[in-house]
């Protein structure tokens, strides 16, 4: 009797789709993406939602996204009522997918009753899409990374 080579994808079965369809739900609840965030962020109107870069001065002033707030995580406790309404939902970035920075602001957020989403891949992913951003020298932005940003516009995603 041989034995069946299961290949390293399917060692752990995938799960039944009821389950998947929960656990993906449950990931947009506490994530999303900087497409998304800069398609709101650029339609009229109020977005219903505020965005906040937790790094720290050095890399705020490196470039943030326009018309975030600036509060890193260690302020957050003392700083945030005064910076931010409860009633408004919190979208938390840091440097990128390398950087945990956005999951500690926006669980220290939580703890103090703000309703928030981390931004996936943060201000590095920001920026390969060819996003607008600010320095203390003004707006710019650079080209988009093909990998990360399809020439034609929307992946479609």
């Amino acid at each position: 009797m041989t034995a069946t080579t299961v290949n390293p994808v399917l060692r752990v079965a995938p799960a039944a789709p009821a389950e998947a369809a929960h656990y993906f739900r449950a990931s947009l609840v506490f994530h999303t993406d900087v497409s998304d965030v800069a398609a709101a962020l650029a339609a009229d109107g109020d977005p219903g939602f505020v965005v906040l870069d937790s790094r720290s001065t050095e890399s705020w002033d490196q470039g943030h996204i326009p018309g975030a707030v600036h509060l890193p995580t260690a302020l957050i406790p003392e700083q945030a009522a005064r910076l931010l309404d409860k009633e408004v939902p919190v979208v938390t970035y840091c440097w990128g997918p390398g950087c945990d920075g956005a999951t500690r602001a926006a669980l220290a957020l939580a703890e103090l009753g703000y309703r928030v989403k981390e931004l996936l891949g943060g201000f590095e992913y920001w920026v390969r899409e060819g996003f607008e951003f600010e320095t203390w020298q003004g707006h710019t932005r650079r080209a988009p990374d093909p990998l990360t940003a399809p020439v034609e516009g929307d992946c479609g995603c």
